[in-house]
């Protein structure tokens, strides 16, 4: 069985037992959370939700709080010695789902 659900403005599809990274989510390393909205649920019988599946839940333990990979910019203006490099790293929370439920 797999699922489809939105945390922080982006969709994941999830299986049990797999390790993502989504946006960062309050909790220490070991806590349990619930992800966001379960919008379908896939296998034998699939259900989709309008917009979201009522009662279903996914729950994933939290492994570790950590940062993504860098991401670099440069703008600069041609001809008028004008440069800017910037950097950002965004904070990510790395997930394993523990279980899907129907609800």
């Amino acid at each position: 069985m797999y699922a489809i659900v939105r945390a922080g403005g982006k969709q994941y599809r999830v299986e049990e037992k797999n390790i993502i990274a989504v946006d960062k989510f309050e909790g220490a390393a070991g806590d349990t959370v619930t992800l966001g909205e379960v919008l379908f649920i896939g296998g034998d019988t699939p259900q989709w939700g309008v917009p979201v599946v009522a009662g279903a839940t996914v729950t994933a333990k939290i492994l570790a709080q950590a940062k993504a990979k860098k991401i670099d910019a440069f703008t600069y203006k041609a001809k008028k010695n004008v440069r800017k490099h910037w950097g950002h790293r965004q904070q990510i929370t790395r997930v394993q789902i523990e279980s899907i439920s129907a609800g």
